[in-house]
């Protein structure tokens, strides 16, 4: 392998610096598009990680479209109403969907009626991040580790519970198969999002909490959280010396729970690929990079074959496992 000398080695890098600054600027609007304010539609509510994360994108997005970003919270039925809402809009490419895992290819499965199709109402644009589902605890339950809250729920059927971000959510379809393989009964307690469940959590009206890292990340920094374990080992920042259900002994739980973007199906093609190239730009700032990590998650920013790729066999996966498990939503 040939050896660079410091100074070679210096401009290499100045200039690779350089390529990607220049990169970042060929992203040039389109003659109509975008004229006028965006919208990212949350179908969670605010303090939970699906609206995080739109947050955080929306302040990046709106300095490379040159436009106002907004996020709007439509929530409701384990984020169906929101996602329902964006299935409707004009196809303009101006109202985008944060959408996850649970709403995509779990929700069509567990809901008789969710008011959308995950593919043929929308476009899929990009994955934007991945992380484990983590299950957590307030600093001083008294189940201090999974054992101890599983050894609880056995001795004390159906009298232990635990709260997720809304029925029929991953974290919800992830706990009946934990509950089902550790041979114990479980009560479920919906909520509206991970905001209001973790407030529930720090009030001791729940046991448990499962949901996404971004969700919880502050409150396990600051000591206020525990968190028991995660569902697979890609783990970072606070969470990342958590243990992996497999490392338990509970096998065939790695679940990995998804950020994406999308938008209406109609949406012309030039503005699918312009808001895909914005917001993938968006994602790989150093700024929303160090802020996705510190919540527990990785940056993907997938280019749009990859994502519709990976939208297809999460609903093929998932639609198998709801099948096969026959949880229903509640």
């Amino acid at each position: 392998m040939k050896v660079l000398s410091g100074k070679v080695l210096a401009l290499t890098l100045l200039m690779t610096s350089l390529s990607g600054h220049i990169h970042a600027q060929t992203l040039k609007a389109l003659p109509d598009f975008p004229v006028q304010p965006i919208t990212i539609i949350s179908p969670f509510p605010p303090g939970g990680g699906n609206d995080g994360l739109s947050r955080v994108l929306a302040a990046e997005l709106q300095t490379i479209v040159g436009q106002p970003v907004v996020v709007e919270n439509k929530a409701g039925a384990g984020g169906n109403l929101g996602t329902a809402q964006a299935a409707r809009v004009k196809a303009d490419g101006y109202t985008l969907l944060m959408s996850q895992t649970s709403i995509i290819a779990v929700n069509p499965v567990m809901y008789a009626n969710v008011g959308f199709d995950p593919q043929a109402d929308f476009q899929p644009l990009t994955q934007l991040t991945a992380a484990p589902v983590v299950f957590v605890v307030r600093t001083e339950s008294p189940y201090q580790t999974l054992a101890d809250y599983l050894a609880a729920a056995k001795s004390k059927p159906g009298t232990i519970n635990y709260a997720t971000p809304g029925n029929g959510t991953l974290s919800h379809l992830t706990t009946a198969r934990l509950s089902r393989q550790a041979s114990v009964e479980l009560t479920h307690i919906p909520y509206r999002g991970a905001g209001p469940a973790a407030t529930d959590l720090m009030g001791g009206q729940v046991d448990m909490l499962v949901t996404s890292p971004s969700s919880v990340e502050a409150l396990v920094s600051s000591g206020k959280l525990k968190v028991l374990a995660a569902t697979n080992s890609n783990l970072i920042g606070v969470f990342k010396n958590v243990p992996t259900l497999k490392m338990l002994g509970i096998e065939n739980m790695e679940v990995v729970d998804w950020y994406g973007v999308f938008v209406q199906r109609a949406t012309p093609a030039a503005r699918v690929t312009y808001l895909t190239q914005a917001i993938r730009q968006a994602m790989q700032s150093p700024a929303v990079i160090a802020k996705v990590n510190q919540g527990g998650s990785e940056v993907i920013a997938s280019e749009t074959p990859a994502f519709v790729q990976k939208v297809a066999e999460e609903i093929k996966e998932w639609t198998s496992v709801v099948q096969s498990s026959g949880v229903k939503a509640e």
